[in-house]
Protein backbone atom coordinates (compact mmCIF):
# COMPACT_ATOMS: atom_id res chain seq x y z
CA UNK A 1 0.00 0.00 0.00
CA UNK A 2 2.91 2.55 0.88
CA UNK A 3 4.56 1.88 -2.49
CA UNK A 4 1.44 2.64 -4.19
CA UNK A 5 0.55 5.97 -2.12
CA UNK A 6 4.22 6.96 -3.04
CA UNK A 7 3.84 6.37 -6.88
CA UNK A 8 0.67 8.13 -6.69
CA UNK A 9 1.93 11.08 -5.03
CA UNK A 10 4.68 11.22 -7.69
CA UNK A 11 2.23 11.25 -10.26
CA UNK A 12 -0.40 13.74 -8.72
CA UNK A 13 1.87 16.48 -8.33
CA UNK A 14 2.66 16.98 -11.87
CA UNK A 15 -1.08 17.38 -12.38
CA UNK A 16 -0.97 20.91 -11.37
CA UNK A 17 0.45 22.01 -14.94
CA UNK A 18 -3.01 20.71 -16.44
CA UNK A 19 -5.13 22.54 -14.18
CA UNK A 20 -5.02 25.76 -16.26
CA UNK A 21 -6.09 24.11 -19.07
CA UNK A 22 -9.02 21.85 -17.99
CA UNK A 23 -10.47 24.57 -15.87
CA UNK A 24 -10.52 26.90 -18.57
CA UNK A 25 -11.37 24.53 -21.50
CA UNK A 26 -11.43 20.97 -22.81
CA UNK A 27 -8.10 20.94 -24.73
CA UNK A 28 -4.32 21.47 -24.66
CA UNK A 29 -2.38 22.11 -26.92
CA UNK A 30 1.36 21.93 -28.10
CA UNK A 31 3.05 22.61 -31.22
CA UNK A 32 4.37 18.86 -31.92
CA UNK A 33 3.38 15.45 -30.65
CA UNK A 34 -0.38 13.61 -31.53
CA UNK A 35 -3.80 14.45 -31.67
CA UNK A 36 -5.43 12.38 -29.26
CA UNK A 37 -9.54 12.64 -28.82
CA UNK A 38 -10.93 11.63 -24.90
CA UNK A 39 -14.77 11.07 -25.13
CA UNK A 40 -16.33 10.76 -21.52
CA UNK A 41 -20.03 11.18 -21.31
CA UNK A 42 -21.45 12.70 -17.75
CA UNK A 43 -18.16 14.63 -18.43
CA UNK A 44 -18.09 17.07 -15.71
CA UNK A 45 -18.87 14.54 -12.91
CA UNK A 46 -16.07 15.40 -10.11
CA UNK A 47 -14.40 11.95 -10.25
CA UNK A 48 -14.47 12.40 -14.17
CA UNK A 49 -12.55 15.88 -14.02
CA UNK A 50 -9.95 14.07 -11.83
CA UNK A 51 -9.35 11.75 -14.79
CA UNK A 52 -9.78 14.22 -16.85
CA UNK A 53 -6.69 15.90 -15.11
CA UNK A 54 -4.46 12.96 -15.15
CA UNK A 55 -4.85 12.86 -19.05
CA UNK A 56 -4.60 16.42 -20.01
CA UNK A 57 -1.32 16.60 -17.37
CA UNK A 58 0.38 12.96 -19.49
CA UNK A 59 -1.02 14.75 -22.32
CA UNK A 60 1.70 18.07 -21.59
CA UNK A 61 4.35 15.62 -20.88
CA UNK A 62 4.37 13.62 -23.97
CA UNK A 63 3.37 16.92 -26.08
CA UNK A 64 0.43 15.82 -27.62
CA UNK A 65 -2.62 17.96 -28.33
CA UNK A 66 -5.48 16.23 -26.48
CA UNK A 67 -8.85 17.71 -26.35
CA UNK A 68 -12.02 16.62 -24.21
CA UNK A 69 -15.39 15.68 -25.26
CA UNK A 70 -18.58 14.78 -23.37
CA UNK A 71 -21.95 15.66 -22.04
CA UNK A 72 -21.33 18.53 -19.82
CA UNK A 73 -24.39 18.63 -17.78
CA UNK A 74 -25.34 15.20 -17.88
CA UNK A 75 -25.88 13.48 -14.24
CA UNK A 76 -25.79 9.90 -16.16
CA UNK A 77 -24.16 7.88 -18.51
CA UNK A 78 -25.15 9.96 -21.29
CA UNK A 79 -23.88 8.50 -24.50
CA UNK A 80 -26.72 9.25 -27.03
CA UNK A 81 -25.43 12.93 -26.35
CA UNK A 82 -21.95 12.61 -26.07
CA UNK A 83 -21.10 10.57 -29.81
CA UNK A 84 -22.48 13.45 -31.61
CA UNK A 85 -20.29 16.15 -29.35
CA UNK A 86 -17.34 12.95 -30.22
CA UNK A 87 -18.28 13.54 -33.81
CA UNK A 88 -17.61 17.13 -34.53
CA UNK A 89 -14.97 17.03 -32.70
CA UNK A 90 -13.62 14.42 -35.44
CA UNK A 91 -15.16 16.73 -38.27
CA UNK A 92 -12.58 19.64 -37.33
CA UNK A 93 -9.47 18.02 -36.28
CA UNK A 94 -7.47 14.91 -37.36
CA UNK A 95 -6.71 12.54 -34.57
CA UNK A 96 -4.29 10.07 -34.26
CA UNK A 97 -5.83 7.91 -31.54
CA UNK A 98 -9.17 7.91 -29.32
CA UNK A 99 -9.64 7.21 -25.91
CA UNK A 100 -13.44 6.39 -25.15
CA UNK A 101 -15.10 5.71 -21.38
CA UNK A 102 -16.53 2.36 -22.05
CA UNK A 103 -18.46 1.45 -18.98
CA UNK A 104 -21.02 -0.32 -20.44
CA UNK A 105 -21.82 -2.17 -23.65
CA UNK A 106 -24.23 0.99 -24.95
CA UNK A 107 -20.95 2.55 -26.20
CA UNK A 108 -19.30 -0.77 -27.86
CA UNK A 109 -20.48 -0.26 -31.47
CA UNK A 110 -19.44 3.36 -31.01
CA UNK A 111 -15.93 2.08 -30.36
CA UNK A 112 -16.20 -0.68 -32.93
CA UNK A 113 -16.93 2.15 -35.46
CA UNK A 114 -14.06 3.92 -34.50
CA UNK A 115 -12.01 0.71 -35.16
CA UNK A 116 -13.57 0.14 -38.82
CA UNK A 117 -12.48 4.00 -39.40
CA UNK A 118 -9.11 3.15 -38.51
CA UNK A 119 -8.18 4.81 -35.62
CA UNK A 120 -6.80 3.10 -32.59
CA UNK A 121 -8.80 2.85 -29.62
CA UNK A 122 -7.87 2.79 -25.97
CA UNK A 123 -10.57 2.79 -22.83
CA UNK A 124 -10.00 3.39 -19.34
CA UNK A 125 -11.81 2.08 -15.93
CA UNK A 126 -12.56 -1.06 -17.32
CA UNK A 127 -11.10 -4.02 -18.33
CA UNK A 128 -12.92 -5.85 -20.73
CA UNK A 129 -11.80 -9.26 -21.99
CA UNK A 130 -9.97 -8.76 -25.04
CA UNK A 131 -11.55 -9.38 -28.33
CA UNK A 132 -15.20 -8.51 -26.36
CA UNK A 133 -15.25 -5.12 -27.65
CA UNK A 134 -14.70 -5.09 -31.24
CA UNK A 135 -12.37 -2.12 -32.39
CA UNK A 136 -10.46 -1.40 -28.71
CA UNK A 137 -7.33 -2.12 -28.92
CA UNK A 138 -6.18 -1.54 -25.09
CA UNK A 139 -7.59 -1.00 -21.56
CA UNK A 140 -6.27 0.36 -18.38
CA UNK A 141 -7.75 0.76 -14.81
CA UNK A 142 -7.69 -0.59 -11.77
CA UNK A 143 -7.31 -4.10 -10.89
CA UNK A 144 -11.22 -4.53 -9.90
CA UNK A 145 -12.19 -7.95 -8.08
CA UNK A 146 -8.27 -7.04 -6.06
CA UNK A 147 -10.64 -3.54 -5.47
CA UNK A 148 -13.66 -5.51 -4.01
CA UNK A 149 -11.59 -7.88 -2.10
CA UNK A 150 -10.00 -5.09 -0.42
CA UNK A 151 -13.15 -3.57 0.60
CA UNK A 152 -14.81 -6.63 1.72
CA UNK A 153 -11.88 -7.43 4.16
CA UNK A 154 -11.41 -3.86 5.30
CA UNK A 155 -14.99 -3.77 6.59
CA UNK A 156 -15.15 -7.41 7.69
CA UNK A 157 -12.42 -6.63 10.15
CA UNK A 158 -14.01 -3.45 11.24
CA UNK A 159 -17.62 -5.19 11.77
CA UNK A 160 -15.43 -7.78 13.83
CA UNK A 161 -17.12 -10.28 11.47
CA UNK A 162 -20.59 -9.43 12.20
CA UNK A 163 -23.70 -7.65 10.82
CA UNK A 164 -25.58 -6.85 8.05
CA UNK A 165 -24.29 -4.65 4.89
CA UNK A 166 -26.04 -2.90 2.40
CA UNK A 167 -24.46 -2.68 -0.88
CA UNK A 168 -25.59 -0.55 -3.85
CA UNK A 169 -23.89 0.38 -7.29
CA UNK A 170 -24.17 3.63 -9.03
CA UNK A 171 -25.95 1.46 -12.17
CA UNK A 172 -25.15 -1.92 -13.44
CA UNK A 173 -22.11 -2.10 -15.81
CA UNK A 174 -18.96 -4.36 -16.03
CA UNK A 175 -16.84 -1.69 -13.47
CA UNK A 176 -19.11 -1.80 -10.43
CA UNK A 177 -20.55 -5.16 -11.21
CA UNK A 178 -17.59 -7.41 -11.12
CA UNK A 179 -16.60 -5.12 -7.96
CA UNK A 180 -19.89 -6.01 -6.38
CA UNK A 181 -19.16 -9.85 -7.02
CA UNK A 182 -15.96 -9.74 -5.67
CA UNK A 183 -16.84 -7.99 -2.14
CA UNK A 184 -20.07 -10.58 -1.96
CA UNK A 185 -16.91 -14.14 -2.57
CA UNK A 186 -14.37 -12.36 -0.20
CA UNK A 187 -16.90 -11.94 2.61
CA UNK A 188 -19.04 -15.10 2.22
CA UNK A 189 -15.25 -16.67 2.28
CA UNK A 190 -13.91 -14.64 5.30
CA UNK A 191 -16.52 -13.58 7.15
CA UNK A 192 -19.29 -15.97 7.19
CA UNK A 193 -21.43 -14.51 9.56
CA UNK A 194 -21.70 -10.72 7.96
CA UNK A 195 -24.76 -10.79 5.96
CA UNK A 196 -24.91 -8.53 2.61
CA UNK A 197 -28.57 -7.80 1.19
CA UNK A 198 -29.65 -7.76 -2.47
CA UNK A 199 -27.36 -5.37 -4.32
CA UNK A 200 -29.91 -1.65 -5.03
CA UNK A 201 -29.01 0.79 -7.52
CA UNK A 202 -28.75 3.70 -6.36
CA UNK A 203 -27.92 5.76 -9.40
CA UNK A 204 -26.09 9.16 -10.02
CA UNK A 205 -28.46 11.74 -8.66
CA UNK A 206 -27.50 12.82 -5.17
CA UNK A 207 -30.71 13.71 -3.52
CA UNK A 208 -32.49 10.60 -5.70
CA UNK A 209 -29.88 8.11 -4.35
CA UNK A 210 -29.99 9.72 -0.71
CA UNK A 211 -33.54 9.07 -0.55
CA UNK A 212 -32.92 5.52 -1.89
CA UNK A 213 -30.42 4.92 0.94
CA UNK A 214 -32.99 6.29 3.41
CA UNK A 215 -35.82 4.35 2.82
CA UNK A 216 -33.66 1.04 2.95
CA UNK A 217 -32.38 1.74 5.67
CA UNK A 218 -35.55 2.47 7.42
CA UNK A 219 -36.53 -1.13 6.07
CA UNK A 220 -33.61 -2.38 7.16
CA UNK A 221 -33.02 -2.10 10.85
CA UNK A 222 -30.29 -4.43 11.64
CA UNK A 223 -28.26 -3.17 8.61
CA UNK A 224 -24.75 -1.56 10.56
CA UNK A 225 -22.68 -1.16 7.54
CA UNK A 226 -22.98 0.01 3.98
CA UNK A 227 -20.36 -0.16 0.51
CA UNK A 228 -20.94 1.26 -2.45
CA UNK A 229 -19.23 1.33 -5.63
CA UNK A 230 -19.79 4.45 -6.88
CA UNK A 231 -17.99 7.83 -6.59
CA UNK A 232 -20.89 9.34 -4.89
CA UNK A 233 -21.41 6.74 -2.86
CA UNK A 234 -20.06 7.82 0.85
CA UNK A 235 -22.37 10.93 -0.02
CA UNK A 236 -25.31 9.36 -0.41
CA UNK A 237 -24.66 6.84 2.80
CA UNK A 238 -23.55 9.42 5.50
CA UNK A 239 -26.04 12.00 4.31
CA UNK A 240 -28.64 9.32 4.54
CA UNK A 241 -27.15 7.84 8.47
CA UNK A 242 -27.78 11.11 9.33
CA UNK A 243 -31.14 11.56 8.03
CA UNK A 244 -32.08 8.25 9.15
CA UNK A 245 -30.39 8.76 12.38
CA UNK A 246 -27.55 5.83 12.12
CA UNK A 247 -24.40 7.68 12.08
CA UNK A 248 -22.72 4.73 13.61
CA UNK A 249 -23.15 3.27 10.25
CA UNK A 250 -19.65 1.79 8.68
CA UNK A 251 -19.34 3.25 5.11
CA UNK A 252 -16.80 2.44 2.61
CA UNK A 253 -17.32 4.08 -1.02
CA UNK A 254 -15.39 4.70 -3.89
CA UNK A 255 -12.78 7.87 -5.00
CA UNK A 256 -10.19 9.82 -3.21
CA UNK A 257 -12.16 13.14 -4.39
CA UNK A 258 -11.79 16.10 -1.97
CA UNK A 259 -15.67 15.78 -0.65
CA UNK A 260 -14.84 12.22 0.10
CA UNK A 261 -11.79 12.73 2.00
CA UNK A 262 -13.78 15.41 4.25
CA UNK A 263 -16.30 12.98 5.31
CA UNK A 264 -13.99 10.15 6.21
CA UNK A 265 -11.62 12.48 7.74
CA UNK A 266 -14.72 13.90 9.61
CA UNK A 267 -16.08 10.42 10.59
CA UNK A 268 -19.25 10.15 9.03
CA UNK A 269 -17.14 7.20 7.12
CA UNK A 270 -15.28 4.64 7.31
CA UNK A 271 -13.01 4.65 4.63
CA UNK A 272 -12.54 4.94 0.47
CA UNK A 273 -11.08 2.49 -2.48
CA UNK A 274 -8.68 4.91 -3.69
CA UNK A 275 -9.37 3.85 -7.57
CA UNK A 276 -5.97 4.91 -9.25
CA UNK A 277 -8.08 7.46 -10.93
CA UNK A 278 -5.23 9.74 -12.14
CA UNK A 279 -2.97 7.17 -12.91
CA UNK A 280 -5.37 5.42 -14.89
CA UNK A 281 -5.90 8.31 -17.07
CA UNK A 282 -2.44 9.12 -17.69
CA UNK A 283 -1.61 5.88 -18.70
CA UNK A 284 -4.62 6.02 -21.20
CA UNK A 285 -2.48 9.09 -22.73
CA UNK A 286 0.52 6.75 -22.80
CA UNK A 287 -1.10 3.81 -24.46
CA UNK A 288 -3.36 6.02 -27.33
CA UNK A 289 0.13 8.04 -27.92
CA UNK A 290 1.86 4.72 -28.49
CA UNK A 291 -0.55 3.02 -30.50
CA UNK A 292 -1.16 6.13 -32.61
CA UNK A 293 2.90 6.03 -33.18
CA UNK A 294 2.67 2.67 -34.18
CA UNK A 295 4.06 0.88 -31.45
CA UNK A 296 2.87 -1.91 -29.88
CA UNK A 297 1.01 -2.26 -26.29
CA UNK A 298 -0.06 -4.73 -23.83
CA UNK A 299 -3.78 -5.45 -23.98
CA UNK A 300 -4.69 -5.06 -20.50
CA UNK A 301 -2.80 -2.88 -18.36
CA UNK A 302 -4.03 -3.33 -14.71
CA UNK A 303 -3.10 -1.29 -12.05
CA UNK A 304 -3.53 -1.44 -7.75
CA UNK A 305 -6.02 0.16 -5.35
CA UNK A 306 -5.65 0.39 -1.95
CA UNK A 307 -8.56 1.61 0.75
CA UNK A 308 -7.86 4.45 2.77
CA UNK A 309 -9.33 5.70 6.13
CA UNK A 310 -8.98 8.40 8.42
CA UNK A 311 -5.28 8.32 9.06
CA UNK A 312 -3.93 7.54 5.51
CA UNK A 313 -5.13 11.25 4.02
CA UNK A 314 -2.88 13.87 4.43
CA UNK A 315 -0.98 13.00 1.06
CA UNK A 316 -4.35 12.68 -0.78
CA UNK A 317 -5.29 15.96 0.14
CA UNK A 318 -1.76 17.34 -0.93
CA UNK A 319 -2.68 15.72 -4.60
CA UNK A 320 -5.45 17.02 -5.23
CA UNK A 321 -4.43 20.48 -4.11
CA UNK A 322 -2.04 19.76 -6.78
CA UNK A 323 -3.94 19.16 -9.02
CA UNK A 324 -6.41 21.81 -8.28
CA UNK A 325 -9.06 19.80 -7.00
Amino acid sequence: MTNHKTALGKALLIALTATAALAGGTAISNAAGKNILWVQPMRDHPVHRLMQAGFLAKCKELGDTCEVVGNPSATNYDVPASIPLAEAAMARTKFDAIAVYGPGPEIYPFIGKLGQEGFPVVTWHVLPAEGSVPGLKAATGEDIPSAGNAAAIAMGEKLGGKGTIALTQGSSNDTENVMSDSFRKTMAAKFPDIKILDTQMEGFEPSAAEGKAVALLQGNPDVNAAFSTTGNGIQTWSGAARKAGREGLVIIGMDYIRQNLDIVKSGAAFGVVAQPLYEESAKTAELANDLAEGKTVPYLNPLPASVLTAADLDPYYKMLDSAGQ
